[in-house]
């Protein structure tokens, strides 16, 4: 007997040892092809141990003395999972080879529709087998998921997670161990699971195709787990108070996550959600003390205060990513719409709607299920206050030991700070409203008479040119600094010379307009409320002094596809070029409609090349610099310009937006080659327009975004006064520029309001 047990085992495990020796081989074969690491290794070796001891023990739980031949195949394809295991460790650490790790699943993927017409060929279907290919499939499944969630985001842990979650589940929940009739959809949704994972990991789609799929990939999981579910509900006979108990525990999770979701200063990871909100405990606490439906109304009104500062501070986490501030509900309303248009420039009309029609909708739900949710735990704690005051009491005692031991999870800003902020902000932001209107009735220059404005300027003609996002932070690279010293040597091979230094922006990441209004008012216009109100005065500006003192004015937004009525009504432009009325036929950069050599080339077409003008002032945006920084176009020949039909092949030659985003290396990279773009454009134009009347203030609007210019960065941008004249120059002696195109990094910053009065001051009587 003992003779014929140790054959029986002996045949259980050749199978589990056979798969494991060929995962021994193909870590061989990683390692010597990829130089897979010590964590590759493993992180392979385990796994591989893990399926041969669990293999072998199911194998003797159903009675299986060897594996048959659909068997073998799914052996293979667990082999293949533990690979794909071993390189996704690999990534972490190193540069795992995705066109080996995409193989592989490949691979794994075809065999799981070969295992089963095998056995049903050969008559070996089994409940082992079908229960050992499930396990396969989750077990890839949840690595792949790992290794997309790195770049997708690990919200995609969730696909991985399902299978594991459900098994969990059924611990506490004895009637989710049931069996129901196999559903083949059950099976389609899994292969869909794994293939669409494949393609996020070859990383071969745009950034939001591949969020699209792997959205309806969990979705189609969700339906299909939710089927199960609730049928094997049905099937124990709908077991009372479990619909009530998963309510409760959705309810709980919900507040528990809006209590507990940090600010702009905290990190959105997992482990931010793990820690105890004390405000949720002191609701608590109050809940089982007040009376019933005193308890009721404090649910519904603490509900719907969470719920607010649940969506206040997730618009703060946005403003912070974008502009480097906090939302202030009292102006940034009015920022909607340009945000729409901004959206529709990057992803289409239909697009931006439904991104904010699901951002409308989320925010409503959020607010109508925290006041539920709260109603809910409140009728809970209600039922179970005893048990509810000992979870309070453990709950308490472990949220005191982080502050104690300086151990463990960071404290909870408490949501009634947000709160303080809050009313905070709309206090200040109602008194800086005031004290714009008193800064508005002060102005030296209002009345000055054109005669005695820009004197030293006579003859000129000044540009006034606002490159997109050129902010200090771009000095920092290399591609800027080789553009900046070849722009000095064509700025002196043509005569010209410059000074620069640093402005102060009162805007950071976007919103370019209340930088130019800023530096054209003397005023500091660093919210939507006070350009709004600003552009309905007759406020003195720069454009304004100019055309005072005989200039042509002009504006160049090549940017702009509808007209721009603050042009005529507040800055008073002779003349208003936009995208519609320039000539270009060529194609667009992303939100770029032109290249920036075109923009100033069909302004020296349309203004400086007339003849018998007087001297011309005009304001030049240059755009291809804006986000998202790709695709970028090339110099070309200014003799070959033309129409712009030059430009045609450009877009399909350079980088894709899509490919870009997806590493913030590449994004810095593709920001520092745009802005080296626009001063190469811009010092080229100057050389080759042989015009030494020309004067140029050359600026950035405001920093680039956060994952580019990094948290907490200044808001500074460079400043040059170009000028082939020395006199012009050197009036700006007293300010401490620096000669050249860079700014000294120690030099002088000044607010950028301040920049008005001072230009007029040095160039005027």
């Amino acid at each position: 007997m003992r003779l014929v047990q140790g054959r029986v085992r002996s045949r259980i495990l050749t199978g589990p040892l056979a798969g494991f020796a060929g995962l021994l081989v193909l870590l061989g074969v990683l390692a010597a092809v990829s130089g897979l690491d010590v964590a590759g290794w493993v992180t392979g070796v385990v796994s591989g141990a893990g399926l041969a001891t669990l293999l072998a023990r199911a194998m003797a739980h159903h009675r299986r003395d060897g594996l048959g031949p659909a068997d073998r195949v799914t052996l293979a394809r667990a082999v293949l999972a533990c690979g794909v295991a071993a390189l996704t460790a690999y990534s972490f650490v190193g540069q795992a080879p995705v066109a080996i790790l995409v193989t592989l699943s490949t691979i794994a993927l075809v065999l799981d529709g070969v295992d089963g017409q095998i056995a049903r060929r050969t008559g070996t279907a089994s409940a082992f087998g079908a229960r050992f290919d499930m396990e396969v499939d989750a077990f890839l499944i949840l690595v792949l998921s790992v290794y997309v969630g790195r770049t997708a985001g690990w919200w995609v842990l969730a696909i991985g997670a399902a299978r594991y979650l459900f098994v969990a589940a059924s611990w506490a929940l004895p009637w989710l161990r049931g069996s129901l009739r196999p559903r083949y959809w059950a099976k389609v949704v899994a292969a869909i699971q794994g293939i669409a994972l494949t393609v996020a990991a070859a990383g071969i789609l745009p950034d939001a195709v591949t969020t699209v799929v792997l959205l309806i990939a969990l979705g189609l999981l969700a339906e299909s787990f939710g089927r199960q579910i609730w049928g094997l509900w049905r099937q124990a006979g709908s077991p009372r108070g479990t619909r009530a108990t998963l309510a409760s525990a959705v309810a709980v999770l919900l507040l528990w996550a809006a209590l507990v979701v940090p600010d702009h200063t905290g990190s959105l990871s997992p482990a931010a959600f793990l820690r105890i909100p004390l405000e949720g405990l002191v609701f608590v606490l109050l809940v089982c003390v007040l009376p019933s439906r005193l308890a009721r109304v404090l649910a519904l009104i603490d509900g719907l205060l969470v719920g607010v500062l649940l969506v206040l501070r997730l618009l703060d986490r946005g403003f912070y990513l974008a502009f480097d501030r906090a939302f202030h509900p009292v102006y940034d309303a009015a920022y909607v719409g340009s945000a729409l248009g901004l959206l529709s420039d990057s992803i289409g009309r239909v697009g931006a709607i439904a991104v904010f029609v699901v951002a409308g909708l989320l925010g409503v739900g959020l607010l109508a299920l925290l006041p539920l949710s709260a109603l809910r735990v409140t009728r809970l704690v209600a039922r179970h206050r005893r048990p509810t005051l000992r979870i309070v009491a453990v709950l308490a005692v472990i949220s005191i030991v982080p502050v104690l031991t300086g151990v463990g999870p960071e404290p909870v800003r408490p949501a009634s700070a947000s709160a303080a902020r809050l009313a905070t902000q709309v206090r200040e932001d109602l008194r800086d409203q005031r004290e714009f209107v008193q800064a508005l009735k002060q102005d030296p220059f209002r009345d000055t008479p054109g005669n005695d404005l820009l004197t030293g300027l006579k003859g000129k003609d000044v540009l006034l040119v606002f490159v997109e996002s050129y902010g200090r932070t771009a000095l920092d690279s290399p591609v800027v600094g080789s553009a900046l010293e070849a722009g000095d040597r064509r700025l002196q091979q043509a005569g010209f010379s410059s000074r620069s230094g640093f402005l102060t922006s009162p805007t950071f990441g976007g919103i370019s307009w209340l930088a130019h209004s800023t530096l054209q008012s003397g005023l500091w216009v660093n919210n939507q409320q006070r350009y709004d109100h600003l552009v309905t005065l007759d406020r003195f500006t720069l454009a304004g002094a100019f055309g005072r003192a005989g200039w042509r004015t002009v504006a160049d937004v090549p940017s702009n596809n509808e007209d721009w009525p603050v042009a005529k009504s507040y800055y008073h432009y002779d003349m208003v070029y936009d995208r519609r009325n320039v000539g270009y036929a060529g194609p667009a950069f992303s939100y770029a409609s032109m290249p920036d050599q075109y923009t100033l080339a069909a302004f020296q077409r349309l203004e400086l090349d007339k003849p018998n003008r007087a001297p011309v002032m005009a304001e030049l945006d240059l755009v291809s610099s804006h986000t998202p920084w790709a695709p970028l176009p090339r110099m070309v020949d200014w003799s070959q310009l033309g129409d712009g039909s030059v430009f045609d092949p450009m877009p399909a030659e350079g980088d894709s937006p899509e490919d870009v985003w997806r590493q913030p290396d590449r994004v810095k990279a593709a920001y520092a080659q745009s802005i080296a773009y626009s001063l190469d454009a811009l010092t080229s134009f100057v050389q080759q327009l042989h015009d030494r009347n020309l004067v140029l203030v050359v600026l950035g609007d405001h920093q680039p975004a956060s994952i580019v210019s990094g948290n907490g960065a200044s808001h500074d941008v460079p400043i040059s006064i170009i000028a082939a004249d020395p006199a012009i120059t050197d009036r700006t002696t007293a300010w401490g520029w620096q000669p050249g195109l860079r700014p000294a990094s120690n030099g002088p910053v000044a607010p950028m309001d301040t920049f008005r009065d001072r230009f007029l001051t040095a160039y005027s009587h």
